[in-house]
């Protein structure tokens, strides 16, 4: 389904970043017999477009029309893979398979574990398990 049905891109607001090592540009993508068009296919086309390699190529911020057929994002195409890893945010590294995510207890586990911590003095806060006897 991905390369049968035709898609057309077109840029605008196309903007070349010479401190951040980039172009960047906002991307309408038309597919009208199609629901939408997956990020990995929209970063190969843009990377054809652009003659760059598709690994220095990101899209995000993508909304579909009312009514479908018209999708709007924003694009950023770096210069290098180092100006990618220096400037694009992490989770967006993770997403494109450059960087691994950092595996952490969950948000509530962090707060329970913060908050055992506060009841006990001292070397023993390192361990956080005895608690004073009263």
């Amino acid at each position: 389904m991905s390369g049968d049905q035709p898609v057309t891109l077109r840029t605008r607001k196309f903007i070349r970043n010479p401190l951040l090592g980039r172009k960047q540009m906002v991307v309408d993508v038309l597919h009208p017999s199609r629901p939408n068009v997956s990020k990995d296919e929209l970063r190969q086309k843009l990377a054809e477009l652009y003659k760059a390699p598709k690994d220095s190529v990101s899209c995000f911020g993508f909304r579909t029309q009312y009514g479908g057929g018209k999708s709007t994002g924003f694009a950023l195409i770096y210069d290098s893979n180092e100006a990618m890893k220096k400037f694009e945010p992490h989770y967006r590294l993770v997403r494109y398979g450059q960087a691994t995510k950092v595996e952490k207890a969950s948000r509530q586990q962090r707060k329970q574990r913060k908050n055992r911590a506060k009841t006990v003095r001292g070397t023993a806060k390192a361990k956080g398990v005895e608690k004073k006897k009263k």
